[in-house]
């Protein structure tokens, strides 16, 4: 895969950007919904002009592997799927992105585990223990999320090697891409619920306050299912992003 422009290549350079731009967002290097460079971030990289820039978003744009949301920037999209209403990866990582600040993470557990039902039939497990991560998730100081990860075996032993998931530091996503987890499709099951006893603790709230329940369930490309997540949200501290995209 190509990583810099040809300059003597007979390929205009806007195809050659486009290329590796694609390339990126195929293989995971940039995740679906993650705000791609700007275009004087493009320019300063490749050595090219603004209009060259622009001429290969464009052109992702038409192809699928990308859409403009006003005032925000352009982000990766996959091509061929359905449009719809699709809920944020990673809401906060999105928000980092994006240049928030006060936003932290804490571990509360970790360890193998007996999955429940729920979490043993939608990683297909059978009766094997998973690898469970929970953490809370807050926004300048204000709790905003719990959320417990749950993942097979061969995708645990990854993340007990990894230090800085394990503390909190790194990104859990990039971490699964990098270990050669890369989603290809997730399902999103979302209820307004009572928080449960154990999350109003985790989240500092009444009994019985209302909060997001989120539901997910993400496999790669062969279909391996790899990571299914249960975050209990409270809206009022942040709104669940959700992204919509035309056919």
């Amino acid at each position: 895969m190509a990583h810099t422009i040809e300059r003597v290549s007979p390929v205009p350079y806007y195809e050659q950007l486009f290329e590796i731009l694609r390339d990126r967002i195929a293989q995971g290097d940039i995740a679906e919904e993650e705000r791609l460079p700007s275009e004087l971030e493009l320019c300063r990289e490749f050595g090219l002009s603004r209009a060259t820039v622009r001429q290969t978003l464009t052109k992702l744009e038409n192809e699928g592997y990308a859409h403009r949301i006003p005032r925000r920037g352009v982000f990766a999209s996959v091509p061929g799927q359905t449009a719809g209403w699709t809920v944020q990866e990673g809401f906060l990582e999105s928000q980092l992105r994006h240049g928030r600040t006060g936003i932290t993470t804490e571990v509360v557990g970790q360890g193998y585990v007996t999955p429940d039902s729920h979490v043993a039939d939608a990683l297909r497990v059978g009766t094997d223990d998973v690898f469970a991560l929970e953490r809370i998730r807050s926004l300048d100081g204000t709790k905003a999320m719990f959320s417990t990860n749950w993942f097979p075996r061969e995708v645990g032993r990854t993340i007990e090697a990894e230090a800085g998931v394990l503390d909190g530091s790194a990104s859990l996503n990039s971490h699964l891409r990098a270990a050669g987890f890369v989603s290809s499709g997730a399902q999103r099951i979302i209820h307004a619920l009572p928080a449960p006893p154990e999350v109003a603790a985790h989240l500092g709230v009444g009994v019985d306050h209302p909060v997001l329940r989120v539901r997910s369930l993400s496999w790669a490309a062969d279909g391996t299912r790899f990571d299914y997540y249960e975050t209990w949200v409270l809206t009022d501290v942040i709104p669940l992003e959700v992204s919509v995209a035309a056919s």
